[in-house]
């Protein structure tokens, strides 16, 4: 059975529309949020990634290297934090509640495309990353998952399910490796 995928026939479900909000979004980035000094411009950061329509809470921590493809999308409540070259691929929503960190170098991706279509279109999901969480450096979490309360990503994990609540998981793919309990 020959089986093709027709690439050339591919359209793009995100418009014009959306192009030229990231064009303006680009550019605002590039002149005013790339280049801001970490600490003392993040509540500039912030006010800029609001004008955007991002929803960013109380005291929430974006680092100037952080790339954001579509502020639009992204929901950051009180408190959170992405480090250093966090790439954030949100054609759709991204979700980070309260008290949760993103690490460096982690990639959150919440678009793919269908690989059982011979046009092989953008489909897409959100990503939710719930209280309290941390994602170590350099980890990938991929369309559709949710990170459970409390949960640990471990450094460089690739994670393509969602992870339960106060677990700690690893590897590639990434596999529970024990309960995360908090001892006082």
């Amino acid at each position: 059975m020959v089986q093709r995928v027709i690439v050339s026939e591919y359209k793009n479900k995100l418009g014009w529309k959306n192009k030229l909000h990231r064009l303006v979004w680009l550019i605002t980035y590039s002149l005013f949020f790339r280049f801001t000094i970490n600490r003392l411009c993040n509540g500039w950061r912030r006010f800029v990634l609001r004008l955007f329509g991002a929803k960013i809470g109380h005291n929430c921590s974006i680092a100037p290297s952080v790339k954001i493809w579509a502020p639009w999308n992204l929901i950051m409540h009180n408190h959170s934090l992405f480090a250093e070259n966090v790439r954030i691929y949100n054609p759709a929503i991204i979700e980070i509640y309260s008290q949760s960190i993103v690490s460096e170098n982690v990639f959150l991706c919440t678009a793919s495309h269908n690989i059982s279509s011979s046009n092989h279109e953008l489909i897409t999901t959100s990503i939710i990353i719930e209280d309290q969480v941390w994602i170590a450096a350099d980890a990938f979490i991929g369309m559709g998952v949710t990170i459970g309360q409390g949960a640990v990503v471990g450094a460089r994990a690739a994670v393509f399910k969602d992870v339960d609540p106060w677990t700690v998981v690893g590897g590639n793919p990434a596999k529970f490796i024990k309960k995360r309990i908090i001892k006082q």
